[in-house]
């Protein structure tokens, strides 16, 4: 018996596909992108006076209680904080930077630099409390020679502060408990309004810098992607006119999401900002130990539309397949659902839409799409018919994508108003990104649903940079047979990096989800990684998923020969993963090199898994 999906407002979009003589395809959608306001200020005023009392933002206390603010209260604070902000005559020669992660104070000072005109730049928080050696924070340091740094417990920061902290760049702290030398951020709150903060609020325009965001240094070190509000306006009525139930009822976000990422920062927060609605801040993540946080809030607060990676849809099934009443709760207002990051497994989307036809008697939508940080983020959105993993739509209203030929795949690359105006102080990467007629490079490749039908929209064919050719000049496209790869090995992979490069066959590098694997194995928790790893149901496992990988294979570009599970997980300082949990193939692959030696030996140390 087929269900229905729940019956939700959304949007339409009407492909319109153009043919150049050499080979290269255009293609846009015939529905108009709508008007947007100048700048994401003009919807913080909107809302403090159309809606006062309804609350922007709540995040718990120490006690658990949930601390809100309204829009009339937030935008007041805004204007303090502003004004204090103007006092330390910042600019985007002297931006601020948010070295601390998701808090009220985090949003409010961010929206205090927009107010006016100041640039501000949210770090990745593990750059200062992960790292070791402060690399990457140093070279956003360098590059963005901030005014004003902002951390929220100051003891915690003390080691990357000693290293980073410029000696003309002061420090605000929400809690300088434990060090010294810093300024108090509620002393910021209390300062007194002057006409300066309306003049500098009147030269904000839509080209005037937001903030930079960075990305997360796949090829190097990260680069300051300059963000405007015209990007983000615009980039909001897309997503308002592929959801338009947003209009019709202020959203309601439950969301966990950094905001030093584009995901986080820029869709979810701007959606909250620009349709009036309210975010609860979830101080939880999808991993052992700390989802509970979230659980918790979703016992108690029901979201409208949910965001969110893959692994935290695949931890929450667990909680609803439990837990009645939270699953009642979850799927009482969900009007839509929203996966981005990484492809989400079938298995989990099945038991998600058979959970919500056990509560609700139809199904909730899942969308997702192709975007980055470069295009704020969203470019393309699956439709609700034939959106699944690896889907990746159409293009959204007011976006012309750009379909190129090249090795044997089409590339991918994006002009819009949602497209940056280039990376902050790096002129000659910016010039390598565009091509001549000013599209953006996304390094995507992607392919038609049915070439006969393009309606149907696209799908993502992996990286550009990725692929490789074996020693038989037989092309393997990385990113679909990654997908595959992690498919057949759920629920105990978290990711694998593909090997294979001049070489005669193609071998995998798995990074296992150790805590599935533990249970799999039946070891208790003082097992360490390695003897889980090489216990025997472990190791049939993985050979049985190499065996099925190869039923199916249609060639040698599709087939593993070899495999070995990694026991330890891919370091932040040495660039192998990004702070959201994405990995660099290629610096694994570098850093790696011994264990790629072992995969192609004539005889191979038992730690690899083989099929020969």
């Amino acid at each position: 018996m087929s269900h229905s999906f729940r019956d939700v407002h959304l949007g339409t979009a009407t492909a319109k596909l153009t043919l150049r003589d050499d080979g290269t395809r255009l293609l846009s959608v015939e529905e108009p992108l709508g008007a947007y306001p100048d700048t994401l200020l003009d919807c913080l005023e909107r809302w403090a006076h159309e809606a006062p009392d309804r609350t922007f933002v709540a995040r718990r206390d120490a006690k658990g209680e949930w601390q809100r603010l309204s829009y009339a209260e937030t935008l007041t604070r805004v204007r303090s904080l502003a004004q204090g902000l103007l006092n330390r005559e910042l600019s985007a020669e002297r931006p601020l930077a948010i070295l601390s992660g998701n808090s009220i104070e985090h949003l409010l000072l961010a929206l205090a630099a927009m107010y006016v005109g100041v640039p501000f730049a949210p770090v990745s928080p593990a750059y200062s409390l992960v790292s070791r050696d402060f690399g990457k924070l140093r070279h956003i340091v360098e590059l963005l020679t901030p005014g004003l740094l902002m951390v929220d417990r100051a003891k915690d920061f003390a080691p990357a502060l000693a290293a980073v902290q410029p000696a003309d760049c002061e420090c605000l702290a929400i809690d300088p408990a434990g060090y010294t030398g810093v300024s108090v951020f509620d002393e910021l709150l209390d300062t007194p309004v002057t006409a300066a903060v309306d003049e500098a609020r009147g030269t904000v325009t839509p080209d005037t810098i937001v903030k930079f965001l960075f990305t997360s240094g796949s090829t190097g070190m990260p680069k300051g992607v300059i963000n405007t509000h015209r990007m983000l306006c615009a980039n909001q009525e897309m997503l308002a006119s592929l959801m338009p139930f947003m209009r019709d009822e202020p959203p309601v976000l439950v969301d966990w999401l950094p905001w030093n990422h584009t995901f986080g920062g820029n869709h979810n927060i701007g959606i909250v900002l620009y349709n009036g609605g309210s975010l609860y801040i979830d101080d939880g993540r999808p991993v052992p130990g700390e989802f509970e946080t979230t659980i918790a809030n979703l016992r108690e607060i029901a979201p409208t539309v949910y965001f969110n990676v893959p692994k935290g849809f695949e931890i929450l099934v667990d909680y609803l397949k439990r837990e009645d009443s939270l699953r009642e709760t979850f799927f009482s207002r969900l009007n839509l659902m929203f996966f981005a990051a990484a492809g989400l497994s079938q298995h989990i989307w099945d038991e998600l839409d058979r959970l919500a036809i056990q509560t609700l008697g139809c199904k909730v939508g899942m969308l997702t799409g192709l975007g980055a940080t470069e295009t704020a983020p969203s470019a393309m959105f699956a439709s609700l018919e034939e959106s699944r993993s690896g889907v990746v739509g159409l293009p959204a209203c007011g976006v012309t994508i750009k379909l190129v030929p090249n090795g044997g795949k089409l590339e991918c690359r994006v002009k819009g108003p949602n497209v940056m105006p280039g990376y902050w102080r790096q002129p000659e990467v910016t010039a390598k990104s565009f091509d001549e007629e000013g599209f953006y490079c996304l390094g995507d490749a992607v392919k038609f649903i049915d070439p006969d039908d393009p309606q149907r929209g696209m799908r993502f064919d992996g990286r550009i940079s990725e692929d490789f050719k074996l020693d038989t000049g037989t092309w393997v496209s990385v990113g679909p047979l990654r997908a595959r790869i992690i498919e057949a090995g759920a629920p105990h992979v978290k990711d694998v990096v593909i090997a294979g490069l001049d070489k005669p066959y193609v071998s995998v590098m798995v990074f296992p989800d150790l805590e599935k694997c533990r249970e799999l194995a039946g070891l208790g928790g003082a097992a360490d990684a390695a003897t889980v790893l090489a216990s025997e149901p472990v190791r049939v496992r993985f050979l049985q998923m190499l065996r099925d990988l190869d039923a199916h294979s249609t060639g040698s570009s599709t087939r593993v020969r070899r495999a070995v599970l990694l026991s330890e997980p891919p370091r932040l300082d040495a660039h192998e993963i990004t702070d959201k949990g994405s990995i660099n193939q290629r610096a694994v692959l570098e850093n790696r090199a011994d264990i790629i030696d072992e995969l192609y030996r004539d005889s191979p140390p038992p730690s690899v898994l083989r099929l020969d």
